[in-house]
């Protein structure tokens, strides 16, 4: 007589260890979900998002060093529902401080007025205008794989090649791209350069309603509850699955490092990776706003330690209570005076540029981020992404598996699990 095997005599399959609950281990497991592969993550951290998280402090929400969303990215535009996070855009444009004034640099292609304040503007030449429209046609032509296979070289390399003057390299770009990539020397890749160029001549600078980290709470509340373990750190790799830092062992039919590069290197026994970018952001509580748009203010003279600011709360007036504005204060790197030094320089710079009223702002937080991007200098391995396989059975993503970027991250995150797939399926 034929028996039918019961349920409870088929082998238990064994699921993937993810280790992280960034945005590239929570794609990383939505993927694997999508293929009915069973697994969990592990995050020692006390909630998901790796560095995109946002604390709430009176009222205000702080994300964790100052960052954006580009609407453009295609990995966000196929993972995440826009409308639900409500976005909330960036004027397009930056207010550049040079020769002890502003200077509008506007899109002229999204907001034609602005087309006689950017030609005025005294951050370059009118042939260095000309030559902005120029790259912004070349960075949108052509697929993104076609873009990450041309010719490599540094960013500032890029520009010189394109013969920018020196005048708006150090007013306009050197401050906006060593801000976006916290490399003030712009030594990084000129394919991150031109993708990112592309990011925003393509579509929104913007801040979700609810802070930058409301990105991954909507990824991780499409998985299982009981799928994410937080503060769960995993002390070592072992054959067939990690050992957690309690001494309770989680076997593993794969592993997925979706980890920082050098947290990976430390689980991997391998060499130090390349060190990352580090930044510092100062948060401020304004009664009023020091500028009257929601624009980028960028140090075109390099004056002080203020790379950039910007007013969250015109954004989105949710990043802060009612009847106040967020003021957000970024710098490249990590000062090495104490925090109180730190800050009376950066109300030194900005009562210079705003008067007296700086005083009157009361100081928050500050963030100091000794890992905010992995450092990304060419040459590159593979143009775009690196390979996901460490060693059999054994997966890396994350933004320094890709280009340094959250595209970039959740991009990693699906080619690490199709490369499972590939191998166990």
């Amino acid at each position: 007589m034929d028996r039918t095997e019961s349920p409870s005599s088929t082998p238990r399959r064994l699921p993937v260890v993810i280790v992280g609950a960034g945005l590239a281990g929570l794609c990383c497991a939505l993927t694997l979900q999508q293929h009915g592969v069973p697994f969990v993550i592990v995050e020692a951290a006390d909630g998901v998002g790796g560095r995109v998280r946002t604390d709430h402090m009176e009222g205000f929400r702080l994300d964790r060093g100052f960052q954006v969303y580009l609407t453009a990215y295609p990995e966000g535009q196929e993972r995440l529902d826009y409308a639900s996070l409500g976005l909330r855009s960036f004027y397009p444009g930056s207010l550049v401080r040079a020769d002890g004034a502003f200077h509008r640099i506007g899109d002229p292609w999204r907001r034609p007025l602005d087309m006689a304040s950017t030609l005025a503007a005294r951050v370059g030449s009118l042939v260095d205008k000309a030559r902005i429209g120029k790259l912004r046609l070349d960075v949108q032509s052509g697929t993104l794989e076609e873009l990450f296979q041309r010719p490599e070289v540094t960013t500032a390399a890029r520009l010189v090649e394109y013969g920018f003057s020196d005048a708006i390299i150090e007013r306009f770009f050197r401050p906006f791209f060593g801000g976006v990539f916290f490399d003030p020397e712009l030594q990084t890749s000129s394919r991150q350069f031109e993708f990112c160029f592309r990011m925003f001549s393509a579509g929104k600078t913007a801040l979700p309603e609810e802070g930058m980290e409301a990105i991954p709470r909507q990824l991780a509340a499409r998985l299982p509850a009981e799928a994410i373990r937080l503060n769960t750190a995993v002390s070592s790799l072992q054959e067939g699955g990690v050992l957690l830092e309690g001494g309770e062992r989680l076997e593993a039919a794969s592993i997925v490092l979706a980890t920082e590069a050098t947290a990976a290197a430390r689980l991997l026994g391998d060499n130090p990776p390349p060190r990352g970018q580090s930044a510092t952001t100062l948060y401020f509580s304004a009664p009023q706003p020091p500028i009257t748009q929601p624009i980028l203010v960028l140090d075109g003279e390099r004056s002080g330690p203020v790379n950039h600011l910007a007013v969250p709360s015109l954004v989105a007036p949710t990043y802060a209570p009612a009847g106040r504005h967020l003021v957000c204060a970024n710098l490249l790197g990590l000062p090495p005076a104490p925090d109180a030094e730190v800050e009376a320089a950066v109300r030194r710079q900005l009562s210079g540029w705003f008067g007296p009223s700086v005083n009157a702002w009361r100081h928050l937080r500050t963030y100091r981020i000794p890992y905010a991007l992995p450092e990304n200098r060419p040459p590159a391995l593979e143009p775009h992404h690196k390979t996901a396989r460490a060693r059999p059975g054994i997966y890396l993503c994350g933004d320094w598996r890709a280009d340094a970027s959250i595209n970039g991250a959740m991009v990693s995150g699906r080619l690490a699990a199709e490369a499972l797939l590939a191998d166990t399926q």
